[in-house]
C-alpha cells in the first residue's frame, strides 16, 4: 500500500537530481538533509513549489528541504522510495561540507540532532517531576516518584552512552565499540572514584582545579568531581580518537582476528588514555568555554542583561543557519557543572514572539492560502517551540516580520537577564520549556519563581512581537 508521503518523496528525490545525486540523507526536526554530490543538479524552485514544502536551504554542507512536523514520515518515504539505508546514511561516501564553520556545525548537529526528541522528552518528564514536587514535597518519597525519574533522568545521566552511540554513527566508527567507550565512562567503580580521599591535586589557573583519586602505574587518573556522567564533550573526543584507532587498526589487521581484536585495541586504548589524558584535556576546555560565558554573563551590572539580550535576539538568525546547535554543547555542560543554565534560559521567547507576529498576520490576512501555512505554523511556535516552518514559510520571505519576531525574542531576554531567571534541565520546546525553569530540588529557595519570570518573559516578547507586527504589517492586494 502506498504511503501518504510517497509521492511528495518522490518529487523530491526526482528533482534533488535523482537518487545517483544522494550521497547520504538525514533529518532534523523539520528538515530532510540531503548530502548530494551535485547540488547544481537539484531543481530548488520545482522543490519549493511542492505542496508539503515549506523552504529549501543550503547549510553546511547540506541541502535541506524543510517540510515542518511532518519530517519523520517523509523521510522515511524518501528512505524507502530512494533504496537508501534506514540508518539515513548510504553507503556512498559522504561529500565534507567545506570550510570550518560549516564543517563544525553539520559535526555538532550530526551528534545531537538524533537523540533530540528522546532528550526532550526526558526533559519534559524531570519538569512535570519538579512541578509536581513543589506543590506535593511528599510525593518525592513515593516509589513512583522514582520510577518516574528513572524516565526523567536516566537520559541524562547515561548521556555519555546516547552521544557515544551518535558521535560513533558520525565518525563511521562501529557504534557498538563506541558505546563501550561511553559505558566505561558511566562505569559505577569509577564513578564512586571521586568520592574517595584526594590522593593529589594541582591548581591550572583559569583552567581549574584538577584532583586525582587513584593512579594508572603512577600516573594520576585526573576526573571531575561529579565524574563523567552527563558530560558531552570528553565523551565525544573519546570517540573520535577510538575511530581513528579503528581505521587505522583495520588497514593492518589480519582478517582473521580483526572482528574481535580491533574493538579490544580500539577500547583498551581509547579507555586508557581517555581517563589519562583526553579525559583532563577535555575538562580543562570545559572549564575554559564555561568561564569565558560566566565572565560575559557575570560583567557587573549589565552582564546577564547584556548576555541573555544578544543570545534571545539572535537565537532565530542562529536557527536559520543551523548554527544553534553549537551553543548547545556549552548549555549542556553549564547544566552538568552548574545544575542550571542561562543560554537556553534566555531564548525562551523567541517562539512566542514569533507565533504572536504570525497570529497578527493571520488576523489582517485573509488570503485563504496564506492562513492555510500560517495557522499550523503558529500552533507548532506556542505549543511546541517549533520555529522553522514559520521562520522559512512566512516570517522570513516578509523580512519585517521576522525582525519584529527576534525584537520579541530579545525583550525577552531582557526580562530573563533582569530577573536572574535559569533552566535547572533541558526539557521541552514552546509551553513546555516552562517548566524547564523549576529548580529539581523542591526545597530550593527559588520555588516557582523562575518559571513565573519564564513566563512573563514569553508573554512580554508574544505581545512586543504582536503589536510590531500588526501595526506595520499589509497584507499584499490580490
Amino acid at each position: 500500500m502506498a504511503g501518504k508521503y510517497d509521492d511528495l518523496a518522490r518529487a523530491i528525490l526526482e528533482n534533488v537530481g535523482g537518487r545517483d545525486n544522494v550521497s547520504s540523507v538525514a533529518h532534523c526536526i523539520t528538515r530532510v538533509r540531503f548530502k548530494l554530490k551535485d547540488e547544481d543538479r537539484a531543481d530548488t524552485e520545482a522543490i519549493e513549489a511542492l505542496e508539503g514544502v515549506i523552504k529549501v536551504m543550503r547549510a553546511n554542507g547540506q541541502y535541506q528541504v524543510v517540510v515542518g512536523n511532518k519530517v519523520e514520515d517523509v523521510y522515511d518515504a524518501v528512505v524507502a522510495i530512494g533504496g537508501l539505508a534506514s540508518t539515513g546514511e548510504t553507503d556512498v561516501a559522504d561529500t565534507a561540507p567545506k570550510g570550518i564553520a560549516a564543517k563544525a556545525i553539520d559535526l555538532i548537529s550530526g551528534i545531537f540532532a538524533p537523540m533530540l526528541g528522546t532528550f526532550a522528552a526526558a526533559g519534559i518528564m524531570k519538569g512535570i517531576l519538579a512541578a509536581i514536587t513543589q506543590f506535593w514535597p511528599a510525593f518525592a518519597n513515593d516509589g513512583a516518584y522514582t520510577v518516574l525519574y528513572t524516565v526523567a533522568d536516566g537520559m541524562f545521566y547515561f548521556l555519555p552512552v546516547v552521544l557515544a552511540y551518535t558521535a560513533s554513527k558520525k565518525f563511521k566508527m562501529n557504534e557498538f565499540t563506541g558505546m563501550a567507550i561511553g559505558l566505561a565512562l558511566v562505569y559505577p567503580t569509577m564513578v564512586a572514584l571521586t568520592g574517595g580521599e584526594v590522593v593529589g591535586s594541582v591548581d591550572l589557573g583559569f583552567a581549574g582545579t584538577f584532583s586525582w583519586y587513584a593512579t594508572f602505574l603512577g600516573i594520576p587518573i585526573i576526573m571531575p568531581v561529579s565524574g563523567y556522567t552527563s558530560s558531552v564533550i570528553p565523551v565525544v573526543l573519546m570517540v573520535w580518537f577510538g575511530s581513528m584507532v579503528e581505521h587505522w587498526c583495520k588497514k593492518w589487521m589480519p582478517a582473521s582476528v580483526k572482528m574481535f581484536f580491533t574493538p579490544l585495541v580500539v577500547m583498551v586504548v581509547s579507555i586508557t588514555l581517555g581517563y589519562l589524558v583526553i579525559g583532563p584535556i577535555a575538562t580543562m576546555f570545559t572549564n575554559l568555554l564555561t568561564l569565558a560565558f560566566s565572565a560575559l554573563f557575570g560583567l557587573p551590572v549589565i552582564g546577564s542583561v547584556l548576555g541573555c539580550t544578544i543570545v534571545a535576539a539572535f537565537w532565530m538568525c542562529l536557527v536559520i543557519f543551523g548554527f544553534h546547535w553549537s551553543l548547545m554543547p556549552i548549555a549542556l555542560m553549564n547544566l552538568a557543572t552548574l545544575g542550571h543554565d542561562y543560554i537556553l534560559g534566555s531564548m525562551i521567547a523567541h517562539s512566542f514572539s514569533l507565533g504572536a507576529v504570525l497570529f497578527a498576520m493571520y488576523l489582517k490576512n485573509k488570503d485563504e492560502n496564506f492562513r492555510g501555512i500560517c495557522l499550523p505554523a503558529i500552533i507548532s511556535s506556542f505549543f511546541f517551540g517549533v520555529t522553522e516552518p514559520a521562520i522559512y514559510g512566512v516570517a522570513l520571505p516578509d523580512k519585517k516580520a521576522f525582525v519584529n519576531a527576534c525584537i520579541g525574542s530579545a525583550v525577552g531576554g531582557l526580562i530573563i537577564g533582569l530577573t536572574g531567571a535559569v533552566v535547572y534541565m533541558s526539557g521541552g520546546l514552546g509551553v513546555f520549556n516552562w517548566l524547564s525553569f523549576l529548580p529539581i530540588d523542591a526545597t530550593s529557595t527559588v520555588g516557582v519563581m523562575h518559571m513565573v519570570w519564564a513566563i512573563v518573559a514569553s508573554l512580554a516578547g508574544a505581545l512586543v512581537g504582536f503589536a510590531l507586527e500588526y501595526a506595520t504589517y499589509k497584507p499584499a492586494a490580490k
